[in-house]
């Protein structure tokens, strides 16, 4: 890809579990994928815009507790890269994608994920559409009404949300069509109408505001 400088590689993560809710990371991955070396160098050389200097490139990792098939709901068997357990405290990743779903709760997760979670969060950025775990949303806010606690500043009529007190690092969204200009370029290759921070039209329709 012609860009006139070398993009910093950033490393994401996809954090995978049982019945994740396939919409959750595919949606982002359309996006985060068109970034990943080997695509953009293949398909994106010819785009009018891919010329005009990306900043940045992903490396996408999938991570499940097993390299077994993960089953999606509803979608598709995945096949996980690595496992949870076998990423020491030396190895951090720039990004961590943390899927949501009906069973998106700190008991129903494995144990293996919200170590890697914990281990993680303090050198990564995060997009969460869950993520209740111990230590990590507090006083935070949230977009998501399952991460609703007494220690959450939950915003009821919010599309996402990005918490400011630490640096813009963690990013909580409550559907899969969040985000900002800055990702206008993506958004154009797959041709997704993203909403705004405060476009949530479900807020009103799920009785929230």
């Amino acid at each position: 890809m012609a860009t006139g400088h070398s993009p910093t590689i950033l490393r994401l993560a996809v954090c995978l579990f049982e019945d994740v809710t396939s919409l959750d990371y595919q949606g982002p991955i359309a996006l985060f994928g068109c970034i990943e070396p080997e695509f953009a160098n293949k398909y994106l050389q010819d785009l009018p815009l891919a010329s005009a200097g990306l900043k940045y490139m992903l490396e996408i990792v999938y991570l499940a507790e097993s390299l077994d098939l993960v089953k999606s709901s509803p979608g598709p068997l995945v096949v996980p890269s690595r496992r949870y357990d076998e990423i020491g405290d030396s190895e951090q990743f720039d990004i961590l994608l943390i899927p949501g779903g009906p069973v998106a709760r700190p008991e129903n997760v494995p144990r293996s994920l919200l170590e890697f979670v914990q281990r993680q969060a303090l050198g990564a950025c995060t997009f969460q559409p869950f993520a209740r775990v111990p230590g990590f949303l507090q006083e935070r806010v949230s977009s998501a009404d399952n991460t609703r606690g007494e220690e959450i500043e939950w915003i009821a009529k919010a599309r996402w949300v990005v918490n400011e007190d630490d640096g813009r690092k963690i990013w909580t969204s409550s559907g899969v069509t969040a985000g900002k200009e800055a990702m206008a370029f993506l958004r154009g290759i797959v041709e997704l109408t993203a909403k705004g921070e405060s476009e949530d039209d479900f807020a009103a329709y799920y009785g929230l505001v």
